[in-house]
């Protein structure tokens, strides 16, 4: 007797097959494989990140330890080690692309009216890079300083939801200002950037499309200060000044007014200085705005110690890439599903009832719905020491 689709099926639910049949069309193969499709190549990689797979034998051999469920997850065929391997080095890493940024499209749509922390604000973006470390003696290719290997995943998160809209791998040697020069921009959103995005020309820009950035300020840029706003010192405000640049470089860049702000976080005992073209809003409420850009470092360590991001199945750059946007689409996925079936448990708490209850038929939405008891939960037993053993 079928009992419904498997857990992990149920997972996949919302990639919908004529629209990623749409997709790999997009990206053919030269030689297309007789018993391992796109679709299944795909399910394959996710399968890994969702039940913790750290090697392609792991994988194959999870699979083939439930033949009779491995049908219903969305195999229709066994999958081989070597076809598998043979595909992560052929395959177009740009089907897997193409995939996640539909989600991610999918899921931001699903968190669009999700709060950002800040009332009078409707948009946030946050962006930065992370290193992908990899083995220099496996991945010749990703040499990064001459002893050590690397990728960058670049990613620009929208924090109704934390859902990344825009993301690019790249080799670990690109500057982060390549991406930032290649963003488009929303009017009226806001772009908190770190100090490595600092370019004017691309500030300017933003501000030629009604959008606003917030940025922390290099200690090499030279200024001249037109106004000055009282602030309230209490609060952490030293200054809130209207400047413009005085270098001619710099000035030819950006030829417009700039609101400098500084800032002493008494807890770090740090003193931060500020860049922003908004001048409506209060000089605390920058502060604190910028201080949720730190939602994008927590999305970095997020995927690095929940998702198979340390052991790669491949070591090829495509390879490498095909599992990294595997990663992100698995991310996507969790978060369309805990706002689908109005889950109230964390995205860590989720990816894990999914990892041990993968081949399970039963409906996805019962496996979060009882909760143990108070009475339940006991006070763990005292440790003993080493004199009682």
């Amino acid at each position: 007797m079928h009992l419904g689709p498997p857990v992990f099926a149920q997972l996949f639910a919302p990639i919908h097959p004529q629209q990623f049949a749409r997709i790999a069309d997009r990206f053919p193969l030269p030689r297309a494989s007789r018993t391992l499709s796109a679709w299944e190549h795909f399910l394959a990689m996710a399968f890994a990140q969702v039940t913790f797979r750290e090697s392609l034998r792991d994988l194959v051999v999870c699979l083939e330890a439930r033949p009779t469920l491995r049908y219903h997850l969305g195999f229709r065929h066994p999958v081989a080690r070597s076809t598998l391997a043979e595909a992560n080095e052929s395959r177009d890493w740009r089907v897997f692309a193409a995939l996640a940024e539909h989600l991610m499209g999918r899921a931001r749509r699903l968190y669009a009216h999700e709060p950002t922390g800040l009332a009078q604000i409707e948009s946030i973006y946050a962006l930065d890079a992370s290193i992908i470390d990899l083995s220099f003696a496996l991945c010749p290719w990703a040499n990064w300083t001459g002893r050590d290997a690397a990728v960058k995943l670049h990613t620009l998160l929208d924090l109704r939801g934390n859902i990344p809209a825009l993301v690019r791998i790249s080799e670990a040697e690109q500057f982060e200002t390549a991406f930032f020069r290649e963003l488009p921009f929303e009017a009226g959103s806001y772009y908190l950037v770190d100090r490595g995005y600092q370019d004017f020309g691309t500030f300017h820009r933003m501000k030629r499309q009604g959008a606003f950035f917030v940025t922390r300020a290099k200690c090499n840029v030279r200024f001249s200060v037109i106004a000055a706003r009282p602030v309230d010192k209490t609060s952490g405000l030293r200054c809130d000044q209207t400047v413009y640049l005085a270098s001619k470089a710099a000035g030819r860049l950006y030829p417009e007014a700039l609101r400098r702000i500084r800032y002493y976080d008494q807890d770090h005992q740090l003193s931060l200085v500020f860049w922003t073209n908004q001048f409506e809003l209060p000089a605390l409420t920058i502060a604190e705005l910028y201080r949720q850009r730190w939602q994008v470092e927590l999305f970095f360590k997020w995927i690095k110690y929940n998702l198979r991001l340390r052991c790669f199945l491949g070591l090829s750059f495509n390879a490498v890439r095909i599992q990294l946007w595997s990663a992100i689409a698995v991310y996507t996925l969790v978060a369309i599903a805990k706002k689908q079936w109005a889950l109230s448990h964390s995205m860590h708490q989720i990816l894990q009832v999914l990892s041990v209850s993968a081949f399970e038929q039963v409906p996805l939405a019962t496996l979060f719905k009882q909760e143990v008891p108070d009475e339940a939960i006991t006070a763990l037993p005292i440790q003993l020491s080493f004199n009682d053993i």
